[in-house]
């Protein structure tokens, strides 16, 4: 196999996925925003409502119509990139994929064009029941994706046959309510609300420094940090389960993400700060929390969590009965249906370590000639790169806790201090905007990353799962996506920008004359004094 090829095709996906998910979280959480507003509007009947839903609105078309564009262009990869992937476990993941399609997709992109064009032709009550379809609709498409994700990192409700040389589905029921699946599903979500309402906390923000739109932005502000503080609430809480799961159906990962190099004694230690060298296998200038990783990981004080050098020798063992597996393969296919009942038997009992024997396909053609020399390295293959998972996570879970701390000084401040926001709350608001989408990004890396070498956790190898393409074939087309992508991100700023700067359609705002006892504050000479609005 050429490693060039795997690396490129890893590299081409990683960008276009990464790009992606640049949409997907101010998707999700923007959606619920502007129906949580407009439901607000059909209550009071007050225009200013109305106003933020179709402003807010606005800035959700635009993003919407760019994370479908670059959706559309991952599914394809899949059968250009990762052709053998898509033919060892297409039944499976495919059909996930398909029902998002023509449910979840379709139910959104219907329903989005009757919540900017229905305005005058549905009531309000009607055209809210549609704002909320289109919410729905777009948080059950990142149910069905992460249901088929979830399946790559816990392949369960499937089998694998001999017979046809791919993986065919047994219970649609254990895909669907695959625990790292719904894990994975409710973390996300809850990290797409935050990465919204921090989004509509700092525009609203600007627009109160430069002294526009008060009335939207201190109620935009104060429906994102109510909305805020519960989803940054429930980030931690569920990323507490995802990370649960991990320990039982990932334990590779969950070491990594720890470098934990060595089983320790129950309950585990977390690592607040280190420097992990891949080479010695040790973390240097570690700082150790006790007991702490030990409860997260396991929720007990005597269950241990594996070491990374202790997961090694297991898939050394693993990889041994792989090639039992592999040998029996290639008798039953041989056999044409007239199969030894001991063969049979023999590559049941150990066709869930075949994928192991795979492993060794990078150094040698046929499994069964290994060497045992061999057979430790593709052993050591089943460790990620240590040191880019352990600072992601960290990282990662760094700017989670301090959005809880953002969204409670918000909160706090919009229900019991008058909307009465300092001028160094509302730079800062500004300032960390871009703060959720580097965090959900080094999630996705820290659990992509951290899968590696496999493509399906324990079943496929990464490096097998690629097309039949040349350096020259992805270059190119690595190429250009990066165009494309390029050119597709300054239109998405450029719009966004434009549309931020032009403000709502109608404004409803205060009198002139208010804004004119209040000039002082509004124009920064009093630069201390919080930019406030008068009580109702």
């Amino acid at each position: 196999m050429d490693f060039g090829i795997v690396e490129l095709s890893r590299l081409q996906f990683a960008m276009t996925a990464m790009y992606h998910f640049l949409f997907v979280p101010l998707t999700l959480g923007l959606s619920i925003i502007v129906a949580i507003m407009e439901t607000v509007y059909v209550m009071t009947n007050r225009p200013i409502w109305r106003q933020m839903t179709k402003f807010w609105a606005t800035l959700f078309g635009i993003n919407f119509v760019l994370g479908v564009a670059t959706g559309l262009t991952m599914e394809f990869q899949f059968g250009m990139n990762w052709s053998y992937y898509s033919h060892y476990v297409g039944d499976i993941f495919g059909a996930p994929l398909a029902i998002e399609g023509l449910m979840a997709f379709f139910m959104e992109a219907t329903f989005v064009g009757l919540m900017f064009f229905g305005w005058e032709k549905l009531s309000p009550v009607k055209h809210m029941v549609v704002t909320w379809l289109v919410a729905i609709g777009s948080n059950f498409s990142a149910l069905w994706i992460l249901i088929a994700n979830g399946w790559m990192q816990n392949p369960v409700g499937a089998h694998f046959n001999p017979l046809t040389m791919r993986m065919e589905m047994t219970s649609f029921f254990d895909v669907v309510f695959n625990p790292v699946a719904q894990a994975k599903f409710v973390h996300t979500v809850s990290a797409g609300y935050v990465t919204a309402a921090v989004f509509v906390m700092g525009v609203s923000s600007w627009y109160m420094l430069k002294g526009r739109h008060f009335e939207l932005a201190r109620r935009s502000i104060a429906v994102a940090a109510a909305f805020g503080l519960a989803s940054a609430l429930s980030v931690v809480i569920l990323g507490d389960e995802s990370g649960y799961e991990t320990t039982h159906n990932q334990k590779m990962k969950l070491a990594a993400m720890e470098a934990m190099w060595e089983t320790e004694p129950a309950p585990a230690s977390f690592t607040l700060f280190g420097i992990p060298d891949q080479q010695d296998r040790e973390t240097k200038y570690a700082i150790h929390i006790p007991w702490v990783m030990g409860l997260i990981g396991t929720r007990s004080l005597t269950e241990q969590i594996t070491g990374i050098d202790e997961l090694v020798k297991g898939s050394e063992e693993r990889i041994r009965n792989g090639i039992v597996a592999y040998d029996d393969l290639l008798k039953i296919r041989e056999a044409k249906g007239d199969v030894p009942p001991e063969v049979t038997k023999q590559f049941n009992e150990n066709v869930g370590d075949l994928g192991y024997a795979y492993l060794l396909k990078r150094y040698v053609d046929d499994p069964r000639q290994a060497t045992d020399a061999q057979i430790k390295m593709a052993a050591d293959d089943t460790v990620p790169t240590v040191w880019p998972i352990f600072w992601s996570f960290r990282l990662m879970v760094a700017l989670g806790f301090s959005f809880i701390a953002l969204m409670v000084y918000f909160f706090v401040v919009s229900n019991w201090k008058g909307m009465q926001y300092p001028r160094w709350a509302l730079r800062l608001a500004v300032i960390v905007i871009p703060a959720p989408w580097i965090a959900a990004e080094l999630g996705w890396f820290t659990a992509e990353f951290g899968r590696q070498p496999w493509t399906v956790d324990g079943v496929l190898p990464t490096a097998l799962s690629v097309s039949h393409l040349s350096v020259g074939d992805l270059l190119f087309t690595l190429l250009g996506f990066v165009a494309f992508y390029t050119v597709l991100f300054v239109i998405e700023m450029g719009l966004m920008i434009k549309y931020i700067k032009k403000g709502p359609y109608q404004d409803v705002e205060v009198t002139q004359e208010w804004l004119q006892r209040h000039d002082d504050r509004l124009s920064g000479r009093d630069g201390n004094a919080p930019v406030t609005m008068p009580a109702e």
